[in-house]
C-alpha cells in the first residue's frame, strides 16, 4: 500500500484529490495538510512514503517544506499549476521527485505516483525541453512512460480539474 500526505490550501481540491487517490487499490491517502507546516508535522508523524504538495499555500509554501523534508525518506511530489522554471530548479535542489501540473490528465498523477515508487523522477513535459539529461539520471515525462494501452484522453480537456469535477458531480454535493 502506498501511504499519501496531501498539501493543498484549496479544501475542496484537497478533498477532491485524496479521493481520486483512495479509489486506487494500492493507494491510501493517510493524512491532508492546508498549508506547508501542517504538511511537514504529518510527514514525521505519519511517515508515509509520498507527500503531495502545491507551491503556493500559505504559513509555509510548498518549496520551503520540501526543503524542510529534504533529509526524510518521504519523496516529495510538487503538484501545481506554475511551470517556472525557477520552481522546477527549486524543486530539484529539495530533491523533488515529481513535478506535475494541475491540468495534466488524472491517470498521469496516479501512472507518477508509482514510478516515483519504483524510483523514477517525473516531470511534466511542459517543463523539459527536449531531453532530460540535465534533470539526471532516472527521469522521465510522461510521454516516456505512456504506450498503447495506456490512458489518452480522447477529449484532450479531461484533465485533473475536469475529473474532480466529475467525481464532485457523482458524489451529489451541494453547490454555492
Amino acid at each position: 500500500m502506498i501511504r499519501i500526505v496531501i498539501a493543498e490550501d484549496q479544501e475542496l481540491l484537497l478533498g477532491v484529490i485524496g479521493a481520486l487517490l483512495n479509489l486506487e487499490e494500492d493507494i491510501e491517502v493517510v493524512g491532508q495538510a492546508t498549508n506547508g507546516q501542517e504538511a511537514i508535522a504529518l510527514v514525521h508523524e505519519l511517515q508515509p512514503d509520498i507527500c503531495i504538495m502545491d507551491i503556493e499555500m500559505p504559513v509555509m509554501n510548498g518549496l520551503d517544506a520540501a526543503d524542510a523534508l529534504i533529509s526524510s525518506d518521504c519523496r516529495i511530489i510538487i503538484m501545481t499549476t506554475f511551470a517556472r522554471i525557477g520552481y522546477v530548479e527549486r524543486a530539484q535542489e529539495s530533491g523533488v521527485r515529481g513535478y506535475l501540473l494541475k491540468d495534466s490528465p488524472s491517470k498521469d498523477l496516479i501512472r507518477s505516483i508509482r514510478s516515483i515508487m519504483n524510483g523514477k523522477q517525473i516531470y511534466s513535459p511542459e517543463l523539459i525541453d527536449h531531453d532530460t539529461s540535465e534533470f539526471g539520471e532516472g527521469v522521465e515525462t510522461f510521454s516516456e512512460f505512456q504506450n498503447d494501452t495506456c490512458y489518452r484522453p480522447k477529449n484532450p480537456f479531461r484533465n485533473v480539474r475536469k475529473y474532480f469535477s466529475t467525481i464532485i458531480d457523482k458524489m451529489k454535493l451541494p453547490t454555492g
